[in-house]
């Protein structure tokens, strides 16, 4: 029996969260973030890619397996769809990136993500651009 696995991922909002960016997603445990970082939507996360559960990772790094996430934001959820790859690394010490293309390196949770930073709701984002503001990541991998 396949079962899914899920993880949570929590991080803070920024004052500077633009969330402008065509190809990528990036949570960081960084608690600073400039307005050139266009494709952070949180910092100060609890957890980046190294951090993950090794089963989550084994399945991530599992060629075509879907991965099913959300980014919640209380009342805003936004949904994304994205793939596994046995490229994948998921290694990095303090970031998570979901990325459209198929681009690899050591902060990549997924690849061919369907959708990137701009496409998250303003207000989502709105709700984001408050430093107090609490967000929660959610990965499942069937």
């Amino acid at each position: 029996m396949n079962l899914s696995l899920e993880e949570e991922i929590q991080f803070q909002g920024h004052q500077n969260i633009l969330s402008l960016h065509p190809k990528t997603i990036e949570i960081t445990k960084d608690p600073n973030l400039t307005k050139k970082g266009d494709c952070i939507v949180g910092v100060s996360a609890n957890k980046a890619c190294d951090d993950l559960d090794f089963e989550l990772k084994r399945r991530l790094k599992t060629r075509g397996n879907v991965v099913k996430m959300q980014i919640i934001v209380e009342p805003y959820q936004f949904d994304l769809v994205g793939l596994g790859s046995d490229s994948l690394e998921i290694t990095h010490k303090h970031d998570i990136v979901l990325r459209k293309s198929t681009y690899v390196d050591s902060r990549t949770l997924i690849i061919s993500c369907d959708k990137s930073a701009a496409d998250i709701p303003r207000d989502l984002i709105n709700a984001l651009a408050c430093s107090e503001a609490k967000g929660l990541l959610r990965v499942r991998v069937e």
